[in-house]
């Protein structure tokens, strides 16, 4: 049985079907779209980055390319396994087993911290972002990246699927916590309807999976997501 940290909150995507969520993270583009956002508003040219859910480790080279140092943070200890792997080459990377509300780093250790389709459930996020106010040095920024789902097809579908989430509630909790938001108009696109469906399956239920795709023409989803920040 594969080892779960403690406290870890499950994400049925990644860790029922691993390979399917690798070709999600290619599909979304344009690419460096979201790097860019970030950077208008702190970058990370030698500075130490956390990666908090950092999965198979999709984002830690690019991150590695520019930073000092480079830690990712996964509960699911077979995809830090995996992420450790994909970064055994990079000397600056390292991988950690720990949870958003426990991360296994020191104090104001942090210059940037990034957290993509993680936090999208707002309230009950409060221990994660305690924790990231005591691993972040003064001058930093965190940053969550998320998808928005208040908006377009793939959030009606999200609010479908999820019957309990609130995009207000969410909005409410961020703004509380003195977070600041840019919207973001991604997309998804992929190379084959089987690659584009199977995708569909992972994100949502099978009957709004089943809905989406007759929805979907082509190979490109619409993908609204919402970049959320915080300085320190």
């Amino acid at each position: 049985m594969v080892r779960i940290a403690n406290g870890a909150v499950p994400s049925p995507n990644i860790w029922n079907s691993p390979e399917v969520y690798e070709v999600e993270n290619r599909a979304v583009g344009p690419e460096g779209a979201v790097e860019t956002a970030m950077r208008a508003v702190r970058a990370w040219d030698g500075a130490h980055v956390l990666d908090v859910g950092c999965g198979a480790g999709f984002h830690l080279p690019p991150m590695a390319a520019e930073a000092a140092r480079v830690v990712g943070v996964e509960p699911h200890a077979g995809l830090a396994a995996r992420a450790a792997a994909r970064c055994a080459h990079l000397g600056n990377v390292s991988v950690r087993t720990g949870t958003a509300q426990a991360l296994p780093v020191p104090d104001a250790s942090v210059d940037v911290a990034v957290a993509r389709w993680a936090y999208f459930f707002g309230p009950g996020c409060e221990p994660g972002l305690r924790e990231l106010a005591r691993v972040m040095r003064r001058g930093g920024a965190a940053f969550v990246v998320d998808l928005d789902g208040s908006r377009g097809a793939f959030g009606r579908w999200f609010r479908r699927s999820v019957p309990s989430y609130s995009p207000e509630a969410v909005e409410r909790f961020w703004s509380r916590q003195g977070w600041q938001r840019r919207e973001l108009d991604l997309r998804m696109s992929f190379s084959s309807r089987a690659d584009l469906e199977a995708v569909l399956r992972i994100e949502f239920t099978p009957e709004v999976a089943r809905a989406a795709a007759e929805e979907t023409e082509g190979l490109e989803i619409p993908y609204p997501n919402v970049l959320r920040w915080r300085r320190f």
